[in-house]
């Protein structure tokens, strides 16, 4: 099946979209148009959520170990074209190869194989109490589920949002970043090979407006938003009016905590894939790095070194480690942070320019501020760009008020040569996720947001669950 750059996919099939309006992509590498794709319009999206609600009757009546079956056939379709799909992503946004494959190919893969598994395994009735006070508890399905995906990591943050809705019995309409929407014709014709269902799963590709509609359908029985917080406000806002459940994974501002005794070898690991990666195009990006005041001016001496040799340039070049920013709109935002931190007096110490050489396509530099006290823009704000501010502490009360001196919990990491200090102090850290010297952490060791960075768990320990609604029938006693 090959789709036409006018259609979308809907009820199983490419069909030709309703909108006349198309949205140009660019290569931010070197700004080169490289296609167009539907700005879907309420129709559209009217479309493809009546072909879910269709869909959604005959979807969830459907034993879970067959839905576990096509969810592996769609794992093993992705998996035949994941370095395809990884390519794609970064010609629409930038994104290092060593950061596109991880997120466009690794991670969906696994995220498909993980629901077939649970949804082989899935339990939907279970009898509580016994005698006379005997419950059948019922999970179901919470019915059509709207998700919306960023530009960042767009097959895998999609992955696992739609794979386990797809295992508790759920359809889908699914509207991609309007920056990477191309990967996402190649993700309908994968479905379409699976054997899905028609309506099981609908793609939408569009703006700011295609989103909102969605939300809005109230055909839609829950929304999964991954994006910034002021958009995540507007969708929890409409959601909240039509008391709509809503998962939302929102910004960051995450700390890594140095302190006396930090292995600074284990930090220097981090430094590229967990501080900044895709150059700090990453909500977990650990961009403030605050330091024990002994190991200051060797922590900024090892943050410079690193950054001047990780290689900076062409995306598509497997020895890049930073490319371009995704749009103009992203780079000039960020260096209008660049700006404002060195007009409220913060020190800069390396980068805040665009690099030589590179003539075309939306670079900056790897920054590094010093002097930056927490009421600063830079310290309080999500730059989403490569740009990190050290800032010294004293003793640990000082390190956790700099920590949880924040709106956003996300993520964070403390690095220390006692373990169970690291993870008292990490304990008392007002973020979801803490890594401990660089450990990977267990699978559903991400439970989503504090604060501002978000509602809901999606990629929790029960990520089928967050896609179910539970219905207690209470019978006679016998």
């Amino acid at each position: 099946m090959t789709a036409a750059p006018d259609d979308l996919f809907v009820g199983g099939a490419f069909v030709p979209a309703h909108t006349s309006r198309r949205i140009p992509l660019v290569n931010p590498a070197d700004e080169a148009e490289i296609g167009a794709v539907p700005d879907g319009d309420a129709a559209d999206v009217d479309h493809a959520v009546v072909a879910a609600r269709g869909a959604l009757k005959s979807w969830s009546a459907t034993a879970p170990a067959d839905r576990g079956r096509l969810l592996a056939a769609l794992a093993d379709e992705y998996q035949a074209r994941a370095h395809e799909v990884s390519r794609l992503v970064t010609r629409q946004n930038g994104s290092p190869l060593w950061w596109t494959e991880l997120a466009n190919e690794s991670l969906p893969v696994g995220a498909y194989r993980g629901a077939a598994r649970l949804a082989a395994n899935l339990v939907e009735e279970a009898e509580l109490g016994s005698g006379a006070e005997r419950s059948l508890l019922r999970r179901e399905p919470i019915g059509v589920v709207g998700v919306i995906v960023p530009w960042n990591a767009p097959q895998g943050l999609l992955a696992v949002r739609m794979a386990p809705a797809l295992a508790a019995g759920c359809t889908v309409v699914v509207k991609p970043s309007p920056e990477t929407s191309l990967d996402a014709y190649i993700l309908g014709e994968m479905v379409a090979a699976a054997q899905f269902p028609p309506g099981v799963v609908n793609i939408v590709t569009g703006g700011r407006q295609t989103g909102a509609a969605l939300v809005a359908h109230r055909g839609t029985d829950k929304i999964s938003f991954t994006g910034s917080v002021a958009a995540g406000r507007v969708i929890a806002a409409t959601c909240g009016g039509q008391l709509k459940p809503v998962s939302a994974e929102l910004g960051g501002k995450s700390a890594a905590v140095l302190l006396g005794d930090a292995d600074l070898e284990l930090f220097e690991r981090s430094v590229v894939p967990s501080c900044l990666p895709y150059s700090g195009q990453v909500c977990y990006a650990w961009t403030r790095v605050l330091v024990h005041e002994r190991r200051y001016a060797e922590v900024l001496d090892l943050l410079e070194a690193a950054l001047r040799k990780a290689p900076l340039g062409d995306p598509a070049d497997p020895a890049t480690l930073f490319g371009p920013l995704v749009s103009a709109v992203q780079r000039d935002r960020v260096e209008g942070y660049i700006a404002a931190g060195r007009s409220e007096g913060a020190r800069l110490v390396m980068g805040g320019g665009r690099p030589a050489g590179l003539r075309k396509g939306y670079y900056i530099e790897p920054t590094i501020f010093l002097d930056v006290r927490p009421d600063m823009r830079i310290y309080q704000e999500e730059i989403f760009g490569p740009v990190l501010v050290v800032v010294p502490f004293a003793d640990d009360q000082e390190a956790l008020a700099l920590v949880n001196d924040s709106t956003f919990g996300l993520s964070g990491a403390v690095f220390s040569a006692d373990p169970e200090h690291a993870s008292a102090l990490a304990r008392e850290m007002e973020t979801c996720k803490v890594v401990v010297n660089g450990a990977s952490g267990a699978p559903g060791a991400n439970p989503g947001g504090y604060k501002n960075s978000g509602l809901g768990r999606d990629g929790s320990i029960d990520p089928v669950g967050n896609y179910q609604r539970v219905k207690a029938v209470t019978q006679p006693a016998r």
